[in-house]
């Protein structure tokens, strides 16, 4: 018997049973308008969601609604700019170091800026927090106020094979979001992407950066701000050369993710490795669009927003996460697309951040800067033999297909 739907499909059937099948089609089609609502997010993204899901969403939205009531009180005890002190607002080197407290009452300094991030941050309140955090302020304080203007008039009408990409990839970056699918949001976000192919022009621009330069749009609201915190997760936050042409930081976190899962989840590791299921077909999206076009909006930016304070690492969190959520699901799996489905899903549905965020801050345990960093380390060397041996099969095929010199 063939595996799927194949061997169903292939039944002769009554013009009768045609019928009926087609009767019992639209009514689960019906059934479904019936069971799913349309609603719209915190960020303006119109979603097709069952009625459970619609109820979480709601949850969602109070909740945010009491983690703001806690940010302004502490805003109104120690002043609205508190957590630009410098000895909270330095984004943390060392990793974790304290669990999630639920109280909020008894936490001072950069304990407390921590705890409040990971509770998550007022959308209000986002775009000053995340400069904060950053260190965008001292990246920015590096050059003239003009510079991104200077830039953008510098580059315009230029064309390059990164101006190319780009050209081409907007109009799949969220395609029907309001601020983003239209004539102005395209340019602008045009402008941002291009403006950074020309600041680093070693890194030009990646499949993944739209969706990372649209979502910083939609929280920023202001192309110029969008643009340096672009420059400062690239350059100071992420892996350098993660959206590189070869994509040599992006290979390099995979393999250390690979080896963290590994140690995490030994059991499942094993049995993805006995279907040869390797993690990076779902992983390298996850990291290279930093969750943007995986998971739902609110729930990316509660992920970014721990990104901005504590650093790359977060990533590595949430990533096991949704591998040891889906556990089980993932053991029975006995297919390699089998799994990318589960996890897709996982991440698709993942309305309640708070769920999978439990799990990244108090069962994935310690992922500390320096394991991350030590990892980074030992790797670097094979993902560089690697990319080697790829631009040395590649010279050799194209010298097999250049024509032999006549005779």
């Amino acid at each position: 018997m063939q595996n799927g739907r194949g061997a169903v499909g292939r039944v002769a059937r009554s013009p009768d049973s045609e019928q009926g099948g087609e009767s019992m089609t639209q009514s689960s089609r019906s059934m479904k308008k019936t069971n799913t609502v349309k609603v719209t997010d915190l960020y303006a993204f119109v979603l097709e969601v069952s009625r459970e899901d619609a109820a979480v969403l709601n949850q969602v939205t109070e909740r945010v609604k009491e983690a703001g009531m806690v940010w302004w009180a502490v805003e109104a005890n120690k002043g609205s700019d508190w957590y630009l002190q410098s000895d909270i607002s330095s984004q943390s080197q060392t990793g974790l170091v304290s669990q999630l407290s639920g109280s909020f009452s008894t936490l001072t300094g950069s304990g407390q800026l921590r705890s409040l991030i990971r509770k998550g941050i007022p959308p209000a309140l986002r775009p000053k927090v995340w400069r904060a955090v950053s260190g965008v302020m001292k990246k920015r304080s590096t050059v003239p106020d003009t510079y991104y203007q200077d830039l953008i008039d510098a580059v315009s009408g230029r064309e390059t094979s990164a101006t190319r990409q780009i050209d081409h990839d907007l109009g799949r970056t969220f395609p029907g979001h309001p601020a983003i699918d239209s004539p102005q949001g395209q340019a602008t976000l045009r402008r941002i992407l291009t403006g950074y192919s020309f600041r680093d022009s070693r890194v030009g621009y990646c499949q993944g950066m739209n969706y990372v330069a649209a979502s910083l749009l939609l929280v920023m609201k202001n192309e110029e701000e969008a643009f340096w915190m672009l420059a400062v997760l690239l350059e100071n936050i992420l892996l350098h050369d993660s959206y590189s042409e070869n994509l040599y930081g992006c290979h390099v976190e995979q393999r250390v993710f690979k080896d963290l899962f590994k140690k995490k989840c030994p059991r499942l590791s094993a049995h993805l490795d006995s279907i040869d299921f390797d993690v990076s077909l779902v992983t390298t999206e996850w990291f290279l669009c930093l969750f943007s076009k995986s998971l739902p909006s609110e729930s990316t930016m509660r992920v970014w927003d721990v990104l901005f304070n504590e650093g790359a690492n977060t990533l590595f969190r949430v990533a096991l996460a949704f591998f040891m959520m889906k556990e089980e699901d993932l053991l029975r799996a006995r297919y390699v697309g089998e799994a990318i489905k589960i996890l897709q899903e996982a991440t698709r549905v993942a309305y309640d951040p708070e769920e999978f965020l439990k799990v990244a801050f108090e069962k994935v345990g310690a992922v500390s800067t320096q394991t991350i960093s030590k990892q980074r380390k030992k790797e670097q060397p094979a993902v560089m033999a690697e990319l080697s041996r790829q631009i040395n099969r590649l010279s050799s095929f194209e010298g097999d297909l250049s024509p032999s010199p006549r005779k």
